[in-house]
């Protein structure tokens, strides 16, 4: 692979599993709506929770589990408590490896994350990445109008890591939205494919599609470009 002097990497389902976060919020909203359906227990509501998200999704769970309670909760709260907590959650162990070799042999290693800043920060604190790598941009802090595809993420990142575009690299798992950006800048890209994650099967056109695909961070290390 080429010798880039920056790894620059999405967050979510690149560096550990999503899923296992949306569990842990699961389970701190069903012990709160626990709280007011005793009756039903914190197991079984967690499973409602599950389920319905499985089913339709994670827009309207909150919505349609209370409502199927017959709970008149505050959902607006409940949000805020998923979006909270911290979260049970860990790094891969590729990530965990990848992020140990690139430390060692000096390269510059930054995240690019998009979401709501509680929320993205929160994960970041339990996966304590904080004092791992150089450089995190959670675009929330910026406003939803630079959210990844927008060039501002990027443009800040390399910025700040003194680097020109050339220099670094992005990795994540969503071409919606992840790669675009980054190949107009003229960075290098990389699609990591897991067995678990929300757009592992997404395929789309050259544009919005990474350079290259693998399917474990480790690969960053073994393969040549």
């Amino acid at each position: 692979m080429k010798d880039f002097e920056a790894y620059i990497f999405d967050l979510d389902d690149t560096l550990y599993c999503e899923h296992d976060y949306v569990r842990s919020g699961f389970w701190m909203v069903a012990n709160e709506l626990a709280n007011q359906r005793s009756d039903m227990g914190i197991h079984n509501i967690y499973r409602m929770l599950i389920e319905e998200w499985q089913r339709n999704g994670r827009g309207r769970v909150f919505d349609d589990v209370c409502k199927h309670l017959g709970i008149d909760a505050d959902i607006a709260r409940l949000v805020h408590l998923y979006r909270s907590h911290r979260p049970d959650i860990s790094l891969y162990d590729d990530a965990k490896e990848v992020l140990a070799h690139l430390r060692q042999t000096g390269k510059k290693i930054g995240i690019i994350t998009d979401g709501d800043s509680t929320m993205q920060w929160a994960k970041i604190k339990a996966l304590e990445l904080e004092h791992s790598v150089d450089k995190i941009i959670v675009t929330g802090d910026l406003g939803r109008e630079h959210w990844k595809p927008s060039e501002t993420p990027y443009r800040k990142m390399v910025e700040c890591l003194g680097l020109n575009f050339c220099d670094c690299v992005y990795i994540g798992d969503n071409p919606n939205k992840d790669f675009i950006a980054a190949k107009r800048l003229g960075m290098g890209t990389v699609r990591i494919v897991r067995e678990v994650g929300d757009h592992m099967r997404t395929k789309l056109g050259t544009e919005y599609e990474a350079d290259m695909t693998i399917r474990s961070l480790t690969e960053l290390i073994d393969k040549r470009w």
